[in-house]
């Protein structure tokens, strides 16, 4: 296996220079907990001794990462010197039984399973070789072994050039066009790993499409017990079909809170599910649609298709035992009576690049709540046309939002559609709740002062929004483009995960250096149609 670390002087110096950041970080930390007051000796002891604690914990977790850096640098050191003290392989089977003793060696030094040991040499390789800017923060303690472990997974099938170019994007300030928003540390790990797919996705599209076509073909439903009586139900569909279906039991979940409902949302979520699953359909539900594969409309569907995710049954108005069947015995705590709410609708924002919409280039396109979706995708999306499905269309010369498309412009739900484009997530630190369960809050409250503005709207899921009334979890001011950060009670800030916009693709032959501008209107600035859409918006 080669590696990008030399096994004599330069594998020792990476290996030094690895230990020498864990010694400075673990030096920190000592000089940190020597330097506290003594108990009872500040004017706060305990608030002292509080943030003394928070300070800790983060040396303790860069600590971890130049630990784990540490480890990458040695896994790949061992890795290429047991290769140069075997005699070359001759043969597959002889390679084959070299990689496997060396696999069996880090497996048993690590106590970890063969699987394990042999992903982390996959993992040691890639960041020695061709990410060594990712390991170098890694190292630096400025990201997490999630992190880096994210990199190297959303980096494998793409050459060296490519791979340089994503790392570089997210890492090097100095890159022609840098990640906006947080930092790659300031994200809990599967947000940027999500960040990274996007980015991924959208600049290199080429292979999306055939992976699409690839993975649909492997659609399936899995069915695993568990213990306690309980069972796993899952369904491996297309990103369109499978976001109808959970938008479509969220919204009929939702219709059925109430004060006498006990049940929590995703409770109820997965009842209304079973209860679909087993042949119930909400009340008022109709026939078929003309557009069975619309992610917006799950709620039409015809049950005949079989990518549809909505009306499965004709037995309207009964309540369904996930278990036992249909019922109507108002002692079961898991019946659902789907009869006695209407057919809800959930809308779907789907980012469209405008030029990828008149089909002139391949761009991938974003369904809120799921990420890049093929470009064939999103153009069928919008010539099915499902009627609560908003599509969002894209400058080419930036890729900031341009507009929202809808047929009724009532101005609290506008800025209400245009808040969950923005922010595409609950707003607080770490939480991925999706646009679909949030709400939108004040930043600054009415009673305070507060104005009803996109830059003081935020969006929170209840949990969030609960904790932001009943705590000192303060949210920082919005702009137009930017969700507000946080500031923690102990006086820490967080930065916001700003949408990390990419300027889209611009059909072959066409002078991208160019931008057809009306007569009147600056060459670098918005367009009327534009301008009156952001006052109307923010008015």
């Amino acid at each position: 296996m080669e590696t990008g670390v030399g096994a004599g002087a330069g594998g020792r110096a990476a290996i030094d220079s690895a230990i020498v950041s864990v010694a400075g970080l673990v030096h920190e930390l000592d000089r940190l907990v020597a330097g506290g007051s003594p108990a009872g000796a500040g004017p706060d002891p305990l608030r002292e001794l509080s943030e003394a604690s928070l300070e800790g914990l983060e040396v303790l977790a860069r600590i971890e990462a130049a630990t784990a850096a540490a480890k990458v640098r040695m896994i790949a050191v061992h890795a290429e010197a047991a290769t140069l003290l075997e005699a070359p392989p001759v043969g597959a089977y002889r390679e084959s039984a070299q990689e496997m003793t060396m696999v069996a060696e880090i497996a048993c030094v690590l106590t970890i399973g063969e699987r394990a040991a042999s992903a982390l040499l996959g993992q040691a390789h890639a960041l020695t070789t061709t990410l060594p800017a990712a390991l170098d923060a890694l190292q630096a303690g400025t990201i997490s072994w999630q992190h880096a472990r994210a990199v190297v997974d959303e980096t494998t099938g793409l050459d060296p050039a490519r791979a340089a170019a994503l790392v570089a994007h997210f890492f090097d300030p100095e890159d022609p066009n840098p990640a906006r928003g947080a930092a790659p540390g300031d994200l809990v790990p599967s947000r940027f790993r999500r960040k990274v797919r996007a980015w991924r996705e959208r600049t290199f599209p080429e292979s999306l499409e055939e992976r699409h076509a690839i993975g649909v073909a492997d659609r399936r439903m899995e069915y695993r017990p568990d213990v306690d009586g309980m069972a796993w139900l899952s369904l491996y569909l297309p990103g369109d079909t499978a976001c109808a279906v959970w938008n479509k039991a969220s919204a009929v979940a939702r219709g059925l809170q109430g004060p006498g409902e006990g049940r929590t949302l995703t409770q109820l979520r997965a009842d209304v599910a079973a209860a679909l699953l087993m042949g119930a359909r909400a009340g008022g539900a109709g026939g078929a649609a003309s557009n069975p594969g619309a992610a917006g409309d799950a709620s039409n569907r015809d049950a005949s298709n079989p990518g549809a995710a909505g009306d499965v049954g004709h037995d309207a108005g009964r309540s369904f035992d996930a278990g036992n069947g249909p019922h109507t015995e108002d002692g079961n705590p898991y019946a659902v009576d789907l009869g006695r709410i209407p057919t809800p609708r959930a809308d779907v924002l789907v980012t469209v690049p405008v030029f990828s919409l008149l089909g002139l280039t391949d761009e991938p396109a974003d369904l809120d709540g799921f990420g890049p979706i093929p470009a064939s995708m999103a153009r069928r999306l919008v010539a099915d046309g499902a009627g609560s499905f908003y599509r969002v269309l894209v400058d080419p010369r930036d890729g900031a939002p341009l507009e929202i498309g809808r047929t009724s412009y009532r101005l609290p739900e506008s800025m209400k559609r245009w808040i969950r484009m923005r922010d595409g997530r609950c707003t607080f630190p770490g939480c991925s709740n999706h646009t679909q369960d949030n709400e939108t809050d004040h930043l600054t409250a009415w009673q305070h002062g507060g104005t009803t503005g996109i830059s003081n709207l935020g969006q929170l899921c209840p949990k969030h929004h609960r904790l932001k009334h009943s705590s000192t979890w303060t949210p920082t001011p919005a702009t137009m483009n930017e969700p507000p950060g946080w500031t923690s009670p102990a006086g820490r800030h967080y930065p916001a995960e700003q949408p990390d916009w990419q300027k889209p693709q611009w059909p072959p032959g066409f002078p991208a250096g160019e931008w057809i501008v009306p007569p009147g209107c600056p060459p670098c600035g918005a367009s009327p149609f534009e301008e009156i859409i952001v006052a109307y918006l923010a008015s």
